[in-house]
């Protein structure tokens, strides 16, 4: 589900975010981010889908594993934002 690119007021391209609100590079979280909550998590996430920044550099950037990374997805696609709470993550797995 790929989200279509636009240009803000300054002539960057964002997305639009988990939350709604655009998405630009200098919005994602910080390659230092250590604490991965699930607003940081769906951020990256509609970042690369839409276009924003590519998988690999965002798993280069985030020190992540495709298959971390595709579970965020998939955690998203079936469940929403809820989905990506650790704490829960026992209730949502098959």
């Amino acid at each position: 589900m790929l989200q279509e690119r636009r240009l803000n007021n300054n002539g960057e391209q964002y997305v639009v975010g988990p939350t709604g609100t655009p998405l630009t590079l200098r919005d994602l979280p910080s390659p230092e981010t250590n604490r991965w909550v699930i607003r940081r998590k769906a951020e990256v996430v509609a970042a690369v889908r839409g276009g924003l920044i590519s998988l690999e550099d965002a798993l280069a950037k985030y020190r992540l594993t495709a298959e971390e990374f595709m579970a965020w997805q998939k955690a998203i696609d079936k469940w929403g934002m809820q989905g990506l709470r650790t704490t829960r993550i026992q209730s949502y797995r098959d």
